[in-house]
């Protein structure tokens, strides 16, 4: 194919200077017909590969194809991009270029895929501060050897791209309460308005056009944060195009291949860690400078947190006469004088308390499986100063992970004749004096070699004992200059005057 340069030059010998077309040939080094072809071209040549040669890909072709084949029938989040199969054929034995895969996996996507109506959107600018959006959104991962589908909610402020990133089990609102938590301390501070899907944690009623009732308890967190809730129009995801762009990135970099991890802690430390450093690429828009340093512009822009959130979600429950409540299909230990007694049980994303009277009576972990029983024994001492009996089989107590010379003396205690009630009245005591005294006085039992209820009493309450107050030294002035001396005989006096024989 020859250059514009070229025909221009034929064209200009042959038309402009006369030149036969033989000369201009052995003088171009060109056929003749070559020369005659070119005398007529007006329009640069265009030159198209019908089709690029691959020649390391082509015995991988079928693995490849087999793929796409075999991920075209699975979800969309769970299909392998074009680097991710790459990947996969570097480990298959391909030494070839990401190239060759990429157009590869393009022109079979462009085969299958049906044609798509195209659309036009209008750039979106922001200021610093200004806006920061949100969305949900599901991946798989692998936590403490189970594969589970988690939620993982998204933020992007508007102007710098900055991200965060976190996981829950479960899309509630209390997690979305908890999630805002963190993302504002990662952030630093509050942007002015943040911008939703019509997720119901958020939006109680759509009404005409941008009208919406938000639910109150989201509003509290609003107005708390100070910050403008925004809903988007139905079906319109790009209302809120960079954070729906984010979920796409963030599965591909974050979660493929399936991250695992051994509890959701170490899940949202990695990924927090990860928000960072893909801080360091470059802003798509003002690509002079990378996200982090758009983003230490707009931190300054942000709202200061005076205090942090307190994201529970609470609800009316009466304690059942085991002494539990059930919250999410678990159920959790309440102290027994409550027993039968309406309380307040308030659900954040890492714990249940239990409220009555003002105060807080209870506090448990969050479980997140079905039909679990979360007990604290303490809460079931009163029923066992009345029914001892239930400290061999009683579920609280049978699980109670105790310190090793307390459960030896426990064992020991409810072989004896009424072991089981001293028992109880060591756990009494230990109640307010706590365990370690109660271990202690075990382990002097267990060195004695003789275990009695009264043994063990005995050296629990030496060792709780206040201590008795050092001699006080009296200044000069308080000093008695004539001490009495001890004499029955006046004792005798009195005895001897009122005294009536």
């Amino acid at each position: 194919m020859l250059s514009m340069d070229i025909i221009a030059e034929i064209r200009r010998r042959h038309l402009v200077s006369g030149e036969s077309i033989s000369a201009i040939a052995r003088s171009l080094n060109l056929s003749r017909p070559t020369v005659r072809k070119h005398l007529h071209s007006t329009a640069a040549p265009v030159y198209e590969r019908q089709q690029q040669p691959a020649p390391k890909l082509g015995e991988f072709q079928s693995t490849l194809e087999a793929w796409l084949t075999t991920e075209q029938h699975l979800p969309k989040a769970q299909r392998r991009t074009a680097r991710r199969l790459y990947e996969g054929l570097q480990v298959e034995g391909y030494r070839g270029a990401y190239d060759s895969v990429q157009r590869f996996v393009k022109q079979w996507k462009t085969c299958k895929a049906r044609p798509a109506a195209t659309q036009a959107f209008v750039p979106l600018v922001f200021a610093p501060g200004d806006a920061c959006q949100f969305d949900w959104s599901h991946e798989q991962v692998e936590i403490a050897g189970v594969v589970q589908t988690v939620k993982v909610a998204h933020f992007r402020l508007s102007y710098s791209r900055q991200m965060f990133v976190a996981a829950y089990p479960r899309e509630t609102q209390e997690m979305v309460f908890d999630a805002h938590n963190r993302a504002f301390t990662f952030f630093g501070g509050v942007p002015q308005r943040l911008i939703y899907d019509n997720l119901k944690a958020v939006v109680e009623a759509i009404l005409v056009g941008k009208e919406r009732t938000f639910n109150r308890r989201f509003m509290a967190m609003a107005n708390h944060y100070l910050f403008e809730p925004v809903a988007c129009t139905p079906a319109s995801g790009w209302e809120k195009g960079q954070v729906e762009n984010q979920v796409g990135n963030v599965r591909e970099w974050l979660f493929t291949p399936m991250a695992r991890f051994a509890s959701f802690a170490d899940l949202n430390d990695w990924l927090a860690t990860r928000c960072q450093e893909l801080a360091q690429r470059k802003h798509p828009t003002d690509t002079g400078q990378c996200i982090a340093e758009c983003f230490a512009h707009e931190r300054a822009h942000l709202r200061a947190i005076s205090a942090t959130f307190d994201g529970y979600v609470e609800q009316m429950l009466r304690v059942s006469s085991t002494c539990l409540v059930r919250v999410d299909r678990n159920r959790y230990s309440v102290p027994a004088e409550w027993a039968g007694k309406v309380v307040s049980v308030r659900c954040s994303a890492t714990e249940v308390r239990i409220v009555a009277a003002g105060q807080v009576i209870a506090e448990h972990l969050r479980r997140f499986g079905r039909d679990q029983l979360v007990c604290d024994p303490w809460h079931y001492l009163p029923v066992l100063e009345k029914k001892p009996g239930a400290l061999r089989n009683g579920a609280p107590f049978v699980e109670w992970d105790l310190p090793a010379s307390i459960k030896q003396v426990r064992e020991r205690l409810l072989k004896q004749p009424r072991g089981d009630r001293a028992f109880v009245e060591l756990l009494l005591v230990a109640r307010d004096a706590g365990l370690e005294p109660l271990q202690v006085a075990c382990e002097l039992a267990l060195e004695c070699g003789v275990v009695s209820g009264s043994l063990v009493m005995n050296e629990l309450r030496r060792l709780i004992a206040p201590t008795r107050p050092p001699q006080l030294s009296l200044p000069e002035q308080l000093q008695l200059r004539v001490e009495p001396l001890a004499d029955c005989q006046r004792y005798e006096q009195l005895r001897g005057t009122h005294y009536v024989h």
